[in-house]
């Protein structure tokens, strides 16, 4: 059976995505490779239990030994590079994970990944490809009149994990300018929907307000990204796999400007509607806290060139997306207590016990 090597197809959208390719029975195999770092979640995989399409690999991509085993196993027709460390708190407080991880462990993959498609003949070296899943957040910050992101918008991080994203970038786009891997690049905005750990913005929103405890939001609240729901990031990411062009970048956005306090408010009133509390209503909860460290003021994503080229736009609204979201948490609170249990507990009690 044909297969393609994902990384970090444990996390969110690694596990969104596995799980959304698998769904087509003429899907390839998936050879899963994931860490299983506090983030990843071999539980969200539960249902492909069985599936001989699916073989998961507890493997770091920083070693290298395990990564050629892999590929010579598998044989894999293609990457598609997902693992990275991604919370910009977790960057601010501890940057040596994501320098290892994201720059280190995309340095190994590509090297990986090279002498595996340097060993190929034809046609199956011609037709693979890598593809290296990475931020809008590598292009900074924008003020409230800027122009949204494009592909050739200087880039300019503002945070360790950022930067971080930034280099592994630069390193794939050095790959296949100087030995020719066909590589293929997408950046994309705020992701939130299923299975997202509750250490981001929308899914913290919904465990702390279910739990009755304070929903906190950074500074005065007016923050602006743009938000894109993982099955839409999910359905990008396999246009751009199929018929991408190598060498090529490709934004990936959800046109959907909001501030974080719309974000809150929006999940306050979903809530309200959808599991009231008695008394009162979500929005009492909200509570605004001492801004972090370097929190750039504005994302915006001009996806028009994937529409061009690939045909591709999102799907979901926000209000359609944030719906499906809010409900699946409803519907899965075993799934969310399990994973806010252990490290993650320990971590948010030191850090944020101010």
């Amino acid at each position: 059976m044909p297969h393609i090597l994902v990384t970090g197809g444990a996390g969110f959208i690694g596990a969104n995505f596995v799980l959304a390719w698998l769904r087509n029975s003429a899907a390839d195999g998936v050879v899963n490779v994931d860490k299983l770092t506090y983030a990843g979640n071999r539980k969200t995989l539960s249902s492909l239990e069985g599936d001989s399409r699916h073989v998961f690999s507890q493997t770091d991509i920083c070693d290298r030994g395990a990564l050629d085993r892999l590929f010579a196993t598998y044989q894999p027709r293609a990457v598609v590079h997902l693992a990275a460390e991604s919370h910009v708190d977790r960057s601010i407080h501890g940057p040596g994970e994501f320098i290892q991880t994201n720059i280190v462990g995309t340095f190994t993959l590509l090297e990986a990944a090279r002498a595996y498609w340097g060993s190929l003949e034809e046609p199956p070296k011609s037709a693979f490809r890598f593809l290296h899943v990475s931020t809008d957040e590598v292009f900074g910050s924008l003020d409230a009149n800027d122009p949204q992101f494009s592909e050739t918008t200087p880039y300019a991080p503002n945070s360790p994990y950022s930067a971080s994203k930034a280099a592994s970038d630069h390193l794939v786009r050095a790959y296949h300018h100087t030995y020719g891997l066909p590589v293929l690049t997408t950046n994309c905005s705020n992701n939130y929907g299923p299975y997202h750990f509750p250490e981001k913005l929308i899914p913290l929103t919904i465990a702390n307000a279910l739990a009755g405890k304070p929903l906190p939001v950074y500074g005065d609240g007016l923050n602006v990204r743009d938000w894109l729901y993982v099955g839409d990031h999910c359905s990008a990411i396999r246009e751009v796999l199929a018929c991408g062009r190598p060498g090529e970048t490709y934004n990936v956005g959800g046109w959907n400007e909001k501030t974080n306090l719309d974000v809150v408010h929006t999940l306050c009133d979903l809530l309200d509607e959808l599991h009231p509390k008695s008394g009162g209503s979500y929005r009492d909860q909200i509570q605004f806290v001492k801004d972090r460290p370097g929190h750039d003021r504005r994302y915006a994503i001009d996806a028009r060139k994937l529409e061009r080229e690939l045909g591709w736009k999102p799907v979901e609204t926000f209000e359609t997306g944030l719906r499906k979201t809010v409900q699946w948490y409803l519907d899965n609170h075993a799934w969310v207590q399990d994973v806010m249990s252990g490290e993650y507990r320990n971590w948010v009690a030191k850090h944020y016990a101010a």
